[in-house]
């Protein structure tokens, strides 16, 4: 695994998915999290030059997030919304930036790297993401683990649609 002097200390705590070891649902996300922001870091430390690599790794960000948001959407987020009612509103909320972050997405995607605001709107998807991703880390994911659901199963299927996303 690649470690960033920013993402290292995240990185020491993260599950480490192995083909004995299959992540449960939660560290896949959090899996998910990592990679997208580094994927972000990378994008931060290219030069204004770098119109090529920019764009294809704007479009790599979008990819992974377009899957992610999938999976959690299809799968994570119905089976924890069916787990009570007091998820109800962290997943509301987590559908509505889903949404924000879908048009941005969209956005970035039709456009070429030297457009005017192009950077700007992979730096403001960032801090939507990074926002996104401490609600869920902080709230959602420690409430989530101490309820009655099957994560290791959860975390199955997500990992068979994810790569079922990749195949389309």
């Amino acid at each position: 695994m690649r470690t960033t002097p920013t993402s290292s200390k995240r990185a020491a705590s993260k599950p480490i998915a192995t083909e004995s070891k299959q992540l449960d649902a939660i560290g896949l996300l959090m899996e998910d999290h990592e990679h997208v922001k580094d994927l972000f870091e990378q994008f931060e430390d290219l030069g204004d030059r770098a119109m090529v690599s920019k764009k294809k790794l704007a479009d790599e960000i979008c990819m992974e997030l377009t899957k992610h948001t999938m999976v959690e959407e299809e799968i994570f987020y119905p089976a924890v919304r069916a787990a009570g009612k007091e998820f109800e509103d962290l997943i509301d909320e987590a559908v509505v930036e889903h949404a924000s972050a879908k048009q941005l997405i969209g956005q970035i995607q039709s456009m070429d790297a030297g457009d005017d605001l192009f950077d700007a709107k992979v730096k403001v998807l960032s801090e939507q993401i990074d926002h996104h991703v401490k609600e869920e880390e902080d709230e959602m994911f420690p409430k989530v683990r101490k309820a009655k659901l099957d994560l290791a199963t959860l975390g199955r299927q997500m990992a068979e649609r994810k790569a079922g996303i990749a195949e389309e």
